[in-house]
């Protein structure tokens, strides 16, 4: 389609350019100056459309490939993703240590691990799931 309103406009163009001239006049050569202007915008619309079209293509195509990995932002959203969930690991790790330490000794502190424990692993479960609710979906790294 693009290309046919590029070949319209273009021809919009040139039978503008023959008559302005044909005629030798001021108002027809506006007229070339005009549909010149059209014809430019035009061409330059449908190929930045088209370029957005391929671009985008590929991103879904490569991002439904093996793996995952497909555009730019998909992996960096993967990225950030694994980012913090290794972080909540961290923090539930450190949580252990604390409550292997004050276990026995300081009940508050143990039942303030926990807790951090229990929100860290909340908020990393909902980071993997898609929808709150079904199995976790992800890639297995061994």
């Amino acid at each position: 389609m693009g290309s046919a309103g590029v070949a319209v406009m273009l021809v919009v163009f040139l039978v503008a350019v023959v008559f302005a001239a044909n005629q030798n006049d001021v108002v027809g050569w506006l007229v070339v100056i005009i549909s010149l202007g059209w014809l430019l915008v035009f061409s330059f619309v449908v190929f930045s459309l088209r370029s957005a079209a391929r671009k985008a293509a590929a991103r879904l195509q490569g991002h439904a490939g093996p793996g995952g990995k497909g555009g730019d932002s998909p992996v960096a959203v993967d990225r950030s993703r694994d980012l913090k969930l290794e972080h909540s690991f961290k923090i539930v790790q450190v949580q252990v240590g604390v409550v292997r330490e004050y276990l026995g000794k300081d009940q508050e502190m143990v039942e303030r691990a926990l807790e951090t424990i229990e929100i860290t692993s909340h908020n990393a479960r909902s980071m993997m799931k898609d929808s709150g609710e079904g199995p976790v979906e992800g890639t297995v790294v061994d």
